[in-house]
């Protein structure tokens, strides 16, 4: 599978698509739904009802790619209220691929109070 990479803008549709769309069908949703040119590089994501499947369309060099994963378990998406058809990052996409959900930032650890430690007290309480 090759997938562009680097410095490509992602749209992700925000409403459920049928998954029988193929090349014209969604080549239309890009035109006429999203107001997009589809042959501008872009990479855009569709997703169904379930959001148990996403089609990833884009415009190689050489002709139009479509991309398609269905998941054996779980889902895509959580909510579909909270889906808007917006540019997302390709990182954003990967961590959707990979069933990643990114809702707010936690941080995994603290690092200890180190003040009035000696050298030695502040490795260990580092480690």
């Amino acid at each position: 599978m090759f997938l562009p990479e680097g410095q490509v803008r992602v749209f992700v549709y925000g409403e459920p698509v049928n998954m029988r769309y193929s090349f014209d069908g969604l080549y239309a949703l890009v035109k006429n739904r999203m107001g997009m040119n589809p042959l501008d590089g872009s990479l855009f994501a569709f997703i169904n009802r379930r959001a148990t499947q996403i089609k990833l369309f884009y415009f190689d060099r050489i002709g139009l790619c479509v991309w398609t994963m269905r998941l054996e378990q779980g889902r895509l998406l959580d909510d579909w209220s909270a889906v808007r058809t917006r540019e997302m990052d390709w990182t954003g996409l990967k961590m959707m691929l990979e069933g990643i959900e990114p809702r707010r930032m936690r941080k995994r650890y603290q690092h200890a109070n180190v003040r009035g430690l000696n050298a030695q007290q502040t490795a260990q309480a580092v480690l």
